[in-house]
């Protein structure tokens, strides 16, 4: 079996300069549909109604491949939609490197993996190699929340384990993901006119940034981080903001720090706001103080692989026959795989190699692409 390297450029390439950002998928959506129907006319393409609670204008898509081994079938994941700024991607190819021209992500997170898994498909059929039944999944709306994931149909999966090509690094597997909570904050105070009757107003601005002050952010210990991501308040500099919002996340490898952090989070937040008093010279009513609603939500769950789980041990065995050396390690960041756990689908991450991800920087090794490809098509032909 050899894998194509230009060709897979040549697809990678394409599919980076379709415009793709959260909830406008469906032009990359056509381009795959049309290349699984006119390439591979076993495969069978449905898609679900996702689009309805995402927001996108694709829904998530499932190939079928039918399969000449016996063997439980197996699936691959990627999501169809990048991060901002994402339009008008121009690629930059230098030897085997690929970036964009600097004003624009490139897009490899996560068309490398797309590209990846379509190089192998066709590999494996030029070679004519009996290979085991499997599932392509492709999300949308993966960077805004795992939307498409959130909402996928798994009726439409005939696999019950898999793998998601959506991490950095190279021979690489994540077999752990923290679980993460979503908070928002609004802090409610009083509105004033700041130059003739300031002693009127409680600053909510002033107010927040006293709940967030003393707050546990950043590494709060090996498994768990805290963030404030987005603030939002005020109308005008002449007035004294009655609102402020806030928005922020805590992760944890481990679901009771989770709900510890959070809460702690809260408590420190409406502790604050409870323990208000009104400045020196203030003119408010005795009933007029400040008050804080605060929501929490899970984001996603936890995601951990046992190292003897089935769908490790296949890795294992793909890259014995490809004389590899495969690393595992725990991620910081979610992705569709912690939801596919989540919903009872065993999935694990395999880098593909991109670096730099979420920025202008980001890049990727065709070389790395390419030595991705053959473990997948591995994956998909143990008896070859």
């Amino acid at each position: 079996m050899h894998i194509n390297r230009e060709r897979l450029a040549l697809v990678f390439s394409t599919m980076c300069a379709i415009d793709t950002p959260s909830c406008e998928e469906g032009r990359l959506s056509g381009f795959l549909k049309d290349i699984f129907a006119r390439e591979f006319p076993q495969a069978l393409v449905a898609e679900d109604d996702s689009a309805s609670a995402t927001g996108s204008d694709a829904n998530n898509l499932v190939i079928h491949f039918p399969g000449d081994l016996p063997g439980e079938p197996i699936f691959f994941n990627c999501h169809m939609d990048t991060v901002e700024p994402a339009r008008g991607v121009e690629v930059v190819r230098d030897g085997t490197r690929f970036s964009s021209a600097g004003e624009t992500i490139l897009g490899g997170d996560d068309k490398a993996g797309i590209a990846i898994l379509i190089e192998a498909i066709r590999a494996i059929t030029e070679a004519g190699l009996s290979h085991l039944p499997f599932d392509l999944v492709f999300t949308t709306c993966e960077e805004i929340g795992l939307r498409g994931a959130k909402s996928l149909d798994i009726s439409l999966l005939r696999a019950r384990e898999g793998y998601a090509l959506d991490s950095t690094g190279v021979d690489l597997l994540i077999i752990g993901a923290p679980a993460a909570n979503h908070f928002r904050f609004t802090v409610t105070g009083a509105a004033a006119h700041a130059g003739l009757h300031p002693e009127r107003g409680i600053n909510a601005i002033q107010l927040a940034a006293k709940c967030i002050a003393d707050l546990p952010l950043g590494r709060l210990d090996e498994e768990s981080t805290a963030n404030i991501g987005r603030i939002t308040g005020g109308k005008a500099t002449n007035i004294i903001p009655e609102s402020v919002f806030v928005e922020g996340e805590v992760r944890s490898h481990s679901p009771e720090k989770l709900a510890t952090f959070s809460k702690q989070i809260k408590d420190m937040v409406q502790a604050t706001i409870d323990n208000w008093s009104p400045a020196p010279g203030a003119q408010l009513g005795a009933d007029i103080r400040p008050k804080v609603d605060f929501h929490l939500s899970q984001e996603y769950p936890a995601m951990h692989l046992d190292r003897n789980a089935s769908v490790l041990q296949r890795v294992d065995n793909a890259a014995a026959r490809l004389k590899r050396q495969i690393h595992y390690e725990r991620a910081g960041g979610g992705s569709d795989a912690n939801v596919f756990n989540g919903k009872g689908l065993q999935t694990a991450i395999i880098g593909i190699g991109m670096d730099h991800v979420h920025s202008t920087e980001e890049s990727i090794d065709l070389r790395d692409m390419e030595r991705t490809a053959e473990l997948v098509a591995a994956l998909l032909t143990p008896q070859n």
